[in-house]
């Protein structure tokens, strides 16, 4: 039994189902707050995690920050949500709702220490693209319509999301940095087992046919065309004879048995 499924068996009955639903309803929520009540943005500098005022008292902070939406219209926010409450549910389904609230849990885990280590400010925008990339490992074939118009596979969208992890990585401040290791750290705690599996697998397999291949039992034939190099298994309606008047034994086709330049040895 697995170290998750001893977990399982001891905290399941603290497991939050459809916690993804949850999430993007508390999101949406927070949205039309921050847009009706507080359209001067006071509201997110509220709930961002910030270690600074985390260590004055704000310790709601500690959770608020997943509960920030992404700066966007009315029309791309709500597909956003649906986006990740389709990827949440997709996952919980696949793994089963513990193991689905660890995965999330650590990636919360994970942020908050960067933000600590680093004493920057950050919200979730990391940890939501490592649940991406894990939606996408599992489905990699999975097709939606990019902008509404254009059918693309996730896994394509899934290699985007990591060119973006990797220049925000580049060009961000320090706290980016380390948050970003934490949400790949957490795709690889749970992955990385997996991946190096299948990459062992498939060297294998490559060195299986290299070797296969090398050590197949070679063609058997009795004559050889010296001019063409056909033989009697490669045309096996064709005739062949030795030439008389060639030094040695050399074969020939029909086709170049009396047409060919003889053979002569020194």
């Amino acid at each position: 039994m697995g170290f998750l499924d001893k977990l399982e068996r001891k905290y399941g009955r603290y497991t939050i189902r459809d916690l993804m639903k949850y999430i993007v309803i508390l999101n949406f929520a927070v949205y039309l707050i921050a847009n009706i009540v507080y359209p001067e943005g006071h509201l997110r500098s509220w709930l961002i995690l910030s270690p600074r005022h985390v260590m004055s008292g704000q310790v709601w902070r500690l959770f608020t920050f997943v509960l920030i939406p992404p700066a966007t219209s009315t029309l791309w926010i709500l597909f956003t949500l649906y986006f990740y409450y389709m990827i949440g549910s997709s996952l919980e389904e696949e793994w089963g709702s513990f193991k689905f609230n660890i995965y999330y849990l650590t990636g919360i885990v994970g942020t908050i220490l960067a933000a600590f280590i680093t004493g920057g400010v950050t919200t979730a925008v990391y940890l939501n693209m490592s649940l991406f990339l894990a939606f996408a490992y599992f489905y990699p074939n999975y097709q939606v319509m990019v902008f509404f118009i254009i059918p693309m596979k996730i896994k394509y969208l899934a290699l985007v999301d990591v060119l973006l992890l990797l220049s925000s990585f580049f060009s961000g401040n320090l706290t980016d940095k380390v948050v970003i290791i934490a949400a790949l750290g957490n795709f690889f705690l749970f992955f990385g087992k997996d991946i190096f599996s299948r990459v062992k697998t498939r060297k294998k397999v490559t060195t299986n046919r290299r070797n296969f291949k090398n050590n197949s039992p070679k063609v058997i034939y009795i004559y050889r065309c010296t001019i063409c190099g056909a033989t009697e298994k490669s045309h096996p309606n064709m005739e062949f004879r030795y030439c008389s008047k060639c030094e040695g034994h050399h074969a020939y086709c029909t086709d170049h048995l009396f047409n060919h330049e003889h053979i002569k040895e020194e």
